[in-house]
């Protein structure tokens, strides 16, 4: 028949006002003698126009009508359809918004008819009502389409708003714990011997033992058996092992009908490793002995479903005790700090930013935050035990474990992102987080969720501000309680007790709870400015500090900080407006020692911590050039010297914060991924501050004693780590002292005034202050302590001519000018060039001696009781092996290779590699041991304040240089595992290319 243009232009104008994205396909459909009954039907239209998608529910409704047997079912469905709305409603929202379900209802045409009764009791069926829906299911096959037939009813509802998430999660649970029952009696029947030898009972965990269960889930499980009387244990557990791997096999296997969802037995005791099936008393040895925190936090959603219930009862009671004691187990705060950091490792790139689930601000964040505070507080208040998520989450705001204005809205953001994973799932019934990129999806999930006007927009917006939420609460919910607990709430508002504020610090990690409070209502107490403005930053703060190894120490410098600068309102906006500079305050305060002390003693130093570049180290003119100009304004060399203490102490600073931040990486970058680049930037940041400072000092003492000119050319030689830019945070600074006589000056007078020169620069860098002091070692010069501090040029080419030994000649291959005259510096390299970097090399008596000399260092420098596997400077594979492995191959060959004439262990040791002096993997074994040894004598700086060769033996300051490091809390042991393989690989290498083993 020819259809006019005029209605085919009505209808098709029709069809795109209810959302129709196909009209033209739609007109066919409605063509359709299936449905030419209907084609003009201003309720049908309608009611498609009201589903996710139109095109999809009237292509689904074509199909079912076309399944039916015969006529009359066709009339039968049909007329239904016209008279009963809630049918309509229920069977055309499920045709649209899944197409899986539709494939189903072609398959099996009567099933509509589940949809059909609308009884108060239908409405929010239980797992009674689901048995009995599965009741008929004699057979794996006839269990899948009873479940689908569930399953069905399920989605009606959730579709058409008769159940919230909540309750559908809940109904999918109950759905669950049916078809479980079901498939474990198909499994007994089958084998009705093993049911007669054992108890078996079916524990649900996960979303189905916690009633919040997806569409598509894996349905979590843990197996309790015992043996019936008078059968023997080991032949029980074996039938009980048959009859739970038949139950499971039932439930997983796919055939025509499709799978219903894998069960997964992992959360047992060993995981896949262990039994499937154990007694109660074998699980319980198990947790009472090696179970981990995580095993603690997944039995939060235990709950007895199917088998021998009272078995699965008396499984729950024995465990309970044993979860509500997770929190004081030992290494609760390291695994607490391990989980807490979000896994996105295993997710592709491009898919991060679609994960629901596992990525920021997902499902994931709400529910280990939720588990959490259930573990450290659960104990002590049972009304907050829920397994279920939103009802946990109630009962945190209700007791004031949580704000209450923050659970509202984090239930708000988790009902949501259920409901969006809810409806990316059921459309295929396929098991996903990820959401969907394709318009069409993202157009139908929006109008599913009621978006109408445009859905994607829509969608992309709520789920945007719903995860944003989530991102924001969720370190929030830990510590803005612990403020509330300390500060005058509104009347009626629920607040922390006391006990339960130490109880969640204690569990954070702090080892003084008390004193972590006080701390807390000394920062937000009040009514003023700063009070406000720390109350809001310290919830972020709190948990930066948890972080680290030492959340104590982070919390009681911010105190510090803030008593000194709180007044100042340039340090409160810095914090509040940049966000970098708070995070990088909390790292700074909480990683040990020194960057704090540096800190506390000029706490304007905390504006670097904002300032984009502030960490960047400043170069050696820079350096000088801000120095001597202090200087020429001081009165005075004690005065100058002093300001030049002070510059020394806030580059001090500057470099081990941006050490420290470089180490562990901060929200917005990582943490820097070569360690050589740290060690080399420290070494030469501290090298090049030290060389400015003397610079500072020698012009302060010749100003204040002989005016503008010495009667003699001074210049200061770097020895040493100093001469070769490896100078650590606590280092003295190597040096050696050159003057040469003006011309027309008396020589006495000249070595007086020289001498006077060395003796002032070392008292007045000495001098007691709130500066560090920097120690001027010159034991390096010729004839050591016995000799004068400082020479004339000519004396030392004398000294070297006649008595010069081999490991002076060693030492020289560090010396650098550092400060003072250049000309004479320069003269001063020039002569020592020929003794450090010999004509033909060494013979062979200077090798033995050298070699002489490294081994009895080794023996009488080592501490007495010390380590040697562990002592990163004389220890075995340590800085003292790989430098005087990299010396012997200076003296060597330095007379013939360009590239081994520097003063930088690293350096030479790329140049040996590169003139084939030394194989490649050798060069990087050393190098490896070199920068790591280097890295562990700077972190003991860092963490405890002082210098040290070995690693500390306090618990905690161990765990903050393996943070430092780069390993995660709760991995010490790994750490010193990996030092000891690290460097005794590099010793091999030593024995053989130093000792020549």
């Amino acid at each position: 028949m020819t259809v006019p243009q005029g209605r085919r232009s009505s209808t098709f104008t029709r069809l795109l006002r209810h959302g129709f994205t196909d009209p033209s396909a739609a007109e066919r459909l409605l063509d359709d003698p299936a449905l030419s009954a209907l084609r003009d039907d201003p309720l049908l239209l309608d009611a498609l126009g009201a589903t996710a998608d139109p095109d999809l529910a009237l292509l689904g409704l074509v199909r079912l009508v076309e399944a039916q047997d015969d006529d009359l079912g066709r009339r039968e469905l049909l007329d239904t359809l016209v008279t009963a709305k809630p049918l309509r409603d229920r069977l055309l929202g499920v045709l649209g918004a899944s197409e899986a379900l539709a494939d189903h209802l072609a398959r099996h045409p009567l099933d509509w008819r589940a949809l059909v009764t609308y009884e108060s009791a239908d409405l929010h069926p239980g797992v009674e009502e689901f048995e009995r829906g599965l009741a008929d299911a004699a057979d794996p096959e006839s269990l899948r389409v009873a479940y689908r037939r569930c399953l069905l009813s399920i989605a009606a509802r959730d579709v058409c708003g008769t159940t919230d998430v909540a309750e559908a999660a809940a109904e999918l649970a109950d759905l669950a714990t049916a078809t479980l029952r079901a498939a474990l009696a198909q499994a007994r029947a089958a084998a009705p011997e093993d049911a007669a030898q054992c108890r078996l009972a079916v524990i649900a965990m996960g979303k189905c033992g916690g009633h919040e269960l997806n569409y598509v889930s894996d349905v979590d499980v843990i197996f309790v058996g015992e043996a019936t009387e008078g059968t023997d244990e080991d032949k029980a557990m074996r039938a009980a092992t048959r009859l739970a791997s038949h139950m499971m096999r039932i439930c997983s296997e796919t055939n025509a009908e499709g799978t219903i969802w894998p069960v997964d037995a992992n959360l047992r005791p060993e995981g896949r490793n262990g039994p499937l099936v154990r007694t109660l008393s074998s699980h319980l040895a198990y947790y009472q002995r090696w179970a981990k925190t995580w095993e603690f936090q997944a039995l939060l959603k235990a709950r007895p479903v199917a088998g021998d219930l009272a078995l699965g009862e008396e499984y729950v009671e024995a465990l309970a005790p044993l979860v509500w004691q997770a929190a004081e187990r030992e290494n609760f705060v390291p695994d607490v700090q391990k989980m807490r950091r979000r896994v996105v490792e295993n997710i592709p790139v491009g898919e991060v930013d679609r994960e629901l689930k596992l990525g920021p601000g997902g499902l994931r964040d709400v529910e280990f935050a939720v588990q959490m505070l259930q573990l450290v507080h659960g104990r002590s208040d049972r009304s907050i035990r829920s397994g279920s998520t939103l009802v946990a989450l109630q009962a945190l705001g209700a007791g004031g474990y949580v704000g209450r204005v923050d659970a509202a809205q984090l239930d708000d953001a988790y009902r949501f992102l259920r409901s969006l994973e809810h409806r990316i799932q059921l459309y295929k019934l396929r098991r996903t987080h990820l959401v969907p990129e394709d318009d069409a999806d993202l157009r139908r999930i929006g109008r599913s969720l009621g978006m109408r006007t445009e859905p994607i927009t829509e969608l992309g917006r709520a789920w945007k501000r719903h995860t944003s939420v989530v991102r924001r609460l969720h370190e929030k919910l830990f510590y803005r309680p612990l403020l509330d607990a300390v500060a005058q709430l509104a009347p009626g508002e629920a607040r922390l007790s006391t006990e339960a504020a130490r109880e969640r610090l204690v569990a954070l990690g702090y080892a003084d709870p008390s004193a972590a409070l006080r701390h807390l209502e000394a920062l937000a107490s009040g009514v003023t400015r700063k009070a406000a403005i720390q109350r809001t930053l310290l919830p972020v703060l709190l948990g930066w500090f948890a972080d680290s190894a030492d959340p104590d120490a982070g919390l009681l410098g911010f105190r510090k900080v803030s008593d000194a600068l709180g007044k100042t309102p340039w340090y409160l906006r810095l914090l509040r407006d940049e966000g970098a500079a708070a995070e990088n305050l909390a790292r700074v305060l909480s990683a040990g020692r020194l960057a704090p002390d540096l800190l506390l003693r000029a706490p304007e130093a905390v504006a670097l911590l904002g300032d984009q570049g502030g960490l960047e180290p400043r170069g050696r003119a820079h350096l000088e050039q801000e120095i001597l100009a202090a200087v020429r304004r001081a009165d005075g060399a004690e005065q100058a010297v002093t300001v030049a203490r002070g510059v020394r102490r806030r580059e001090m600073f500057r470099t081990a914060a941006g050490d420290l931040i470089g180490s562990y990486g901060t929200e917005d970058s990582p943490a820097e991924a070569d360690p050589g680049t740290l060690v080399d930037r420290v070494g030469d940041a501290v090298s090049d501050l030290t060389a400015a400072t003397l610079a500072g000092t020698l012009r302060a003492v010749v100003r204040e004693g002989w005016g503008d000119t010495l009667p003699t050319r001074f210049a200061v030689i770097g020895m040493g780590r100093f001469g070769g830019h490896e100078l650590s945070y606590g280092s003295d600074a190597d040096v050696l002292f050159v003057h040469e006589p003006r011309e027309g000056a008396d020589e006495q007078e000249a070595a007086k005034a020289a001498a006077k020169v060395v003796a002032e620069m070392r008292r007045l860098l000495q001098l007691p202050s709130a500066d560090p002091p920097l120690l001027i070692d010159a034991d390096l010069r010729p004839e050591g302590r016995s000799g004068p501090l400082v020479r004339t040029l000519r004396s030392y080419e004398a000294y070297y001519r006649r008595w010069s030994l081999v490991w002076e000649s060693q030492a020289l291959l560090r010396a650098e000018p550092v400060a003072g005259d250049e000309e004479l510096g320069r003269a001063f390299i020039d002569l020592v060039d020929p003794l450090r970097y010999p004509a033909e090399g060494l013979g062979e008596d200077a090798v033995r001696e050298i070699r002489r000399l490294k081994a009895r260092m080794e023996a009488e420098r080592m501490p007495r009781g010390a380590d040697p596997t562990l002592n990163a400077k004389l220890g075995r594979g340590g800085l003292s092996d790989v430098e005087w492995t990299v010396q012997l191959l200076q003296l060597e060959h330095g007379w013939a290779e360009p590239g081994l004439r520097t003063t930088r262990t690293r350096e030479a040791l790329a140049a040996a590699c590169a003139a084939e002096l030394i194989p490649t993997q050798d060069a990087a074994t050393l190098d490896e041991a070199w920068v790591l040894a280097a890295r562990v004598r700077n972190a003991v700086m860092l963490v405890r304040g002082r210098a040290g060769d070995t690693f500390p033996s306090d618990g905690r300051e161990l765990a903050a240089v393996a943070r430092y490091l780069g390993y995660d809390p709760g991995h010490v042991g790994e750490m010193l595992d990996d030092y000891r393989r690290i460097t005794r690989r590099a010793r091999a290498v030593v024995e053989e290319r130093f000792y020549g083993a």
